[in-house]
């Protein structure tokens, strides 16, 4: 069953589903493409930096474009091509970042000039340009048609399409959909697909669709352009915020204004979208630009002024994905406006996730489970939103960070940190701390270091990371993820060790790295779990792993009252103790040995800490380096830090924050879940065999498919990059998703990337693939493979040479050298 107000991603989706399996039925409170649909721009657009939502719009278009003649529809499909354009050197690196995953997929593009912007499109004005990008295979589409035709498909296929039909509520029973309850009666189904974005309060689990009013502006000017006009490219001037594509002889152009206005529909029965009221004085900015980019159309009549309302989510992109409590119902929505772009892919993904249980591609980046009730709050949408909308054309340099609904989860040490300098980014809406501005520096200047090059942290990290090799550190890693497991029997013991692919059947006080895996052997998590007791587990997983590490257990621990599970990532502060005088703190606080004898490697231990006990400390650091992890009741917070930081002032203690531990854990090719692990990663692929027991006595989720790579090989190899003939000063500097070449050929991407203070240069990490020359089919990738190959890094269209490892160098675990002086055939494994 699906609830939708029409839009295309709706109809892509249900017309792939099998009829036999799902009986598909859609229902509408209002006419099929009535809502936002009829409003939309058209453009068919692939310039996307997130690569998932990339490969969405071009499976759209490629739909969009054999569509007419599957339904007899016709759609207005019309490949013209898309240019964006750049009014400064920052918007044009921004442009060739995108360009370079476009062209390693496959789909043509190409950086150009002012002059050739003037070549394919006479009317712009280029005065002010420094450059665009130029993607030839886009296209623009009616997209009310293009609703209409997926309709028309899908009802060929077997789905029930019922208009103006009102659905009241979902009908659930042991937590699962069993039906939904319509003004026109009960329908049963197994499925229920929410597509209904603002029009849709019945979707309790979709924590983010939110409307704004005055949204969408679509300007029609008279049909007295010339004839050419009519087959030139869309224009995206995103530094004018404005769009500009031809419609019916004459144009249409809308845009992203920057104070836009936040409309609440919830309540209300609104049956279609209505064009809301004409406010010129609002539209007038994205007007003005319009006539600056097209001077020509100054003594053309205004036809019409479009005024519709739109969805946005908290973090601009689209919600897909299962309900984390209720089985069964779905989610498609908030497409932030690229509706039309994303919607072919996005039914063809979420088609896929009902069917098979799981999609082709890692989704992540969109999955609903990435959100929590926290961010469903109307304070806090209506404050996100206001700042989404803008940000949509603003341009996005590497680590930015939103400015509205912060300080909304918070450490017990915030107060503290805050004032000793701590300049905070956010995760899953708790607080966490960059980097500390010493005294002395100037904090407006840091705080609005936005750059594609070296950042004005770049002395503030190295400071903090040389104290962590060389004395000790303190970060606040509060916001990880904590859960206890616990049972009367041996239940939570047996049901972690068919959930989890290390052995946890370990002695009570050590700590186990381990893998929750899924059927395929990828990561639905990357963890460390430490054992409490003989009954007694706890489990340190990513922040953002809250929602979804709970419903995926939930869903597969099995319903007996002897079990329990309980949150308690509230109830704790971890405090990571990182360096070699990290054991001399500790030691003097404890009253206990920390020896290696006493306390060895992936060890937990409860201790007292000054005048706190319960402390559980763990001999991790998460980044390689000695020190130790202290889970402190929440109570305990200030006493404990107050009382390390005294202590470790006669070793040289400071306060660090993340960039730091984001340097130090990736020299030492440390994979972290969400950056570079995903669902569609094995152990295998990623050096972690050692952290699967094979033959541990039972079977576990995803064993079968880790005995088959192990028999046969893998298809992609983590794999750690150092740029060679990188200028850090000069050059900009890779961040992720940046292509990798073997021998001149594509093979993968960066995941992540660091500078490495040790070695001087820059480290990527990210997975090779080997391809076919002849057939493109994937072939297995071996160690001879990677080490035989002649590696580049793209940056904005400017390749990089870098040297491949599998295993991180020997040097970085030892002591400080100068980059000459290493020696680049030296490694081991961690």
């Amino acid at each position: 069953g699906g609830f939708s107000t029409g839009a295309a991603c709706c109809g892509a989706g249900l017309a792939s589903l099998p009829v036999s399996r799902l009986r598909p039925s859609l229902n509408f409170s209002c006419r099929l493409a009535a809502g936002t649909t009829r409003f939309c721009a058209g453009i068919v657009s692939t310039a996307r930096h997130v690569s998932i939502e990339l490969k969405m719009a071009d499976y759209s278009n490629k739909l969009y474009q054999q569509l007419e003649q599957e339904t007899g529809v016709q759609t207005g499909y019309m490949k013209t091509g898309s240019i964006s354009l750049a009014q400064t050197q920052d918007r044009l690196i921004s442009l060739k970042r995108i360009a370079s995953s476009l062209n390693v997929m496959g789909i043509p593009c190409e950086i150009i000039t002012p002059k050739q912007v003037a070549q394919l499109h006479p009317l712009i004005n280029i005065h002010d340009l420094v450059g665009a990008m130029y993607v030839p295979e886009d296209a623009l589409v009616s997209s009310a048609n293009v609703s209409l035709a997926l309709a028309t498909a899908a009802s060929r296929n077997g789905v029930q399409i019922h208009e103006r039909t009102s659905v009241s509520h979902v009908l659930i029973q042991k937590g699962r959909v069993t039906g939904v309850e319509t003004d026109r009666g009960k329908i049963q189904c197994q499925y229920f697909v929410n597509c209904a974005g603002q029009l849709g309060p019945a979707c309790r689990q979709s924590p983010s669709l939110v409307p704004v009013k005055d949204r969408w502006r679509s300007l029609s000017l008279l049909n007295s352009l010339p004839t050419s006009f009519l087959s030139s490219a869309a224009i995206v001037d995103l530094d004018g915020r404005i769009y500009i594509r031809n419609w019916q002889g004459g144009i249409l152009s809308g845009g992203f204004e920057k104070n836009p206005k936040p409309l609440f529909t919830e309540g209300r029965n609104q049956l279609e979208i209505q064009n809301l009221q004409e406010d010129w004085d609002h539209f007038e900015p994205l007007l003005s630009a319009l006539l600056r980019r097209m001077p020509d159309l100054e003594a053309l009549q205004i036809m019409q002024l479009v005024n519709c309302p739109e969805s946005f989510t908290p973090d601009m992109r689209c919600i897909m994905g299962e309900s984390p409590t209720v089985r069964g119902y779905f989610v498609l929505a908030g497409m932030n406006s690229a509706g039309i772009s994303y919607g072919g892919g996005a039914g063809k993904y979420l088609a896929e996730w009902m069917v098979n249980g799981y999609p082709s591609e890692n989704v992540w980046p969109l999955d609903l489970k990435r959100f929590g009730t926290l961010q469903s709050s109307r304070t806090f949408l209506r404050h996100r939103v206001m700042e989404v909308m803008p940000l949509m054309c603003d341009l996005k340099v590497p680590r930015w960070d939103f400015q509205t609904g912060r300080q909304l989860r918070t450490s017990p040490l915030y107060d503290r940190l805050d004032a000793q300098g701590a300049r905070w980014m956010e995760k899953h809406g708790f607080e966490r701390v960059k980097y500390f501005v010493p005294p002395g520096k100037d904090l407006l200047d840091l705080d609005q270091s936005k750059t594609f090059y070296k950042p004005d942290w770049f002395d503030i990290v190295g400071s903090e990371v040389k104290c962590c090799k060389e004395a000790v550190c303190v970060i606040d890693m509060s916001s990880f993820t904590k859960f206890e497991i616990s049972s009367t029997g041996d239940q939570a013991l047996e049901s972690l060790q068919y959930l989890f692919s290390n052995d946890l059947d370990v002695p009570v006080g050590h700590v186990v790295h381990t893998g929750m895996l899924n059927e395929k052997g990828g990561y639905e998590n990357d963890c460390s779990i430490a054992r409490l007791s003989k009954r007694s587990f706890f489990m340190i997983s990513p922040t953002d792993q809250q929602v979804h590490c709970w419903a995926w257990l939930k869903n597969r621990l099995p319903n007996d009252s002897n079990l329990t599970m309980e949150d308690v990532t509230w109830k704790y502060t971890a405090l990571n103790l990182i360096g070699p005088r990290a054991v001399d703190v500790l030691s003097e606080l404890s009253y206990a040995p920390i020896t290696p004898e006493h306390f060895p490697s992936l060890f937990c231990k409860e201790m007292s800490v000054g005048y706190a006990n319960g402390i559980r400390v763990m001999s991790i650091t998460h980044t390689g380096e000695p020190g130790f992890m202290l889970y402190i009741p929440i109570e305990y917070a200030l006493h404990v830090y107050n009382e390390v930081m005294n202590m470790g002032q006669k070793y040289g203690i400071r306060n660090a924050g993340y960039y730091a531990l984001r340097s130090l854990r990736i020299e030492k090719f440390f994979a972290f879940w969400g950056q570079d692990l995903d669902a569609f990663t094995t152990p295998m692929e990623c050096g972690r065999e050692f952290q699967v027991k094979l033959d541990k006595g039972m079977q576990f989720v995803g064993q079968e498919a880790l005995l088959e790579q192990k028999q046969n090989g893998v298809y992609k190899r983590f794999t750690m990059f150092i740029l060679e003939d990188h200028d850090t000063d000069m050059d900009l500097w890779p961040w992720w998703g940046e292509p990798i070449f073997r021998n001149g050929r594509y093979v993968g991407k960066t995941t992540s990337s660091a500078y490495s203070y040790t070695l001087e240069r820059h480290v990527c990490l990210g997975f090779v693939h080997h391809f076919d020359e002849k057939t493109g089919e994937e072939l297995v990738v071996t160690t001879d493979f990677i080490n035989q190959g002649e590696y580049e890094i793209d940056i904005a269209g400017q390749r990089f040479q870098a040297k491949a490892k599998l295993y991180p160098f020997s040097s970085l675990f030892t002591h400080r050298r100068r980059k000459d002086e290493v020696e680049l055939s030296g490694y081991q494994r961690e």
